[in-house]
């Protein structure tokens, strides 16, 4: 697939559009415009897809001046989709047209027709639509992203466009999801071991953080820190058990960032603090709460 100044001329068309951009198709080529649709919106081009057969049956109604229509269809001659064309143009509005046909009608009446390579499909008898919709997806993915890109889309636009599952969840702040306030297992430098055990099976976050005088975060004890000092853990203290200068993440860090570091350095929760009060732990966010394993597969 080559692309050239008809690619950029549609990018402008998307990035100039004041409603909405609406993508269509049948068949193949119309499960390809759905999510085509789907990446411009989450990429932040209000976008929707229409059915073209429905189109002629009413949907027409979605399409409003102003809107870019963009039409996949690998002969370009595909005689559902040029009702929705009539209408649209009738409308005053543009047409990217993309097909493998550059004399088909689509081509002919589109605005900016993006033509494919002619090249065989896949299947055995070269007909079922494989390659040819493969490099219909390539195309729509890449319109999206440039526009994306030109549009200065940043990481909480796209948080924004994705507030739920895994996306939602990376991109969302530390400070989002820590444990705060009395959840927060510290215990005082001083503090005897039988204290510290009391705080963490309390707490039931696997760890003890230790804090000085002025509340600075200055060590943590964690499970295989009990068992290296079993002996101590009767008569010492928090500062003779803990791991001393614990890892942390500020309060505004991704989620996905605070998963990261976790992976690197093999632990499974970080403190969390304000870059005003570095020193100071002001939550605590755990692995568990950010990549839940996924449940056991039993046999049945």
């Amino acid at each position: 697939m080559s692309i050239d100044d008809s690619f950029t001329r549609a990018v402008d068309l998307i990035l100039g559009c004041r409603q909405r951009v609406i993508v269509s198709g049948i068949g193949k080529s119309g499960h390809v415009a759905r999510k085509v649709a789907a990446t411009l919106a989450a990429t932040g081009t209000p976008a929707l897809f229409i059915h073209a057969a429905e189109a002629a049956h009413g949907d027409a109604g979605m399409v409003s001046p102003g809107d870019v229509l963009i039409v996949f269809s690998n002969s370009g001659a595909t005689v559902e989709v040029q009702p929705l064309c009539i209408y649209a143009k009738h409308l005053g509005c543009s047409l990217i047209g993309v097909s493998r046909n550059p004399n088909s009608l689509l081509m002919r009446t589109a605005d900016i027709p993006l033509r494919l390579p002619k090249v065989e499909e896949a299947c055995t008898s070269s007909l079922a639509p494989t390659t040819s919709s493969t490099m219909m997806l390539a195309l729509g993915d890449a319109l999206a992203v440039a526009a994306m890109r030109a549009r200065g889309v940043s990481g909480n636009d796209i948080r924004a466009l994705h507030p739920g599952g895994e996306i939602g969840l990376q991109l969302r702040s530390v400070e989002d999801v820590m444990h705060r306030g009395d959840r927060l297992p510290l215990v005082q430098a001083s503090a005897k071991m039988p204290d510290v055990l009391i705080t963490m099976t309390e707490k039931r976050l696997g760890v003890a953080g230790v804090v000085d005088d002025q509340g600075r975060l200055v060590g943590i004890i964690s499970d295989g820190d009990l068992r290296r000092h079993a002996d101590e853990l009767f008569v010492g203290t928090a500062r003779d058990v803990m791991t001393p200068g614990p890892r942390t993440i500020l309060r505004t860090a991704r989620v996905q960032e605070a998963l990261e570091l976790m992976n690197t350095h093999r632990i499974t929760l970080l403190f969390v603090v304000d870059e005003r009060q570095p020193e100071v732990p002001v939550g605590a966010v755990q692995i568990y709460d950010i990549a839940a394993p996924l449940p056991e597969l039993t046999a049945s």
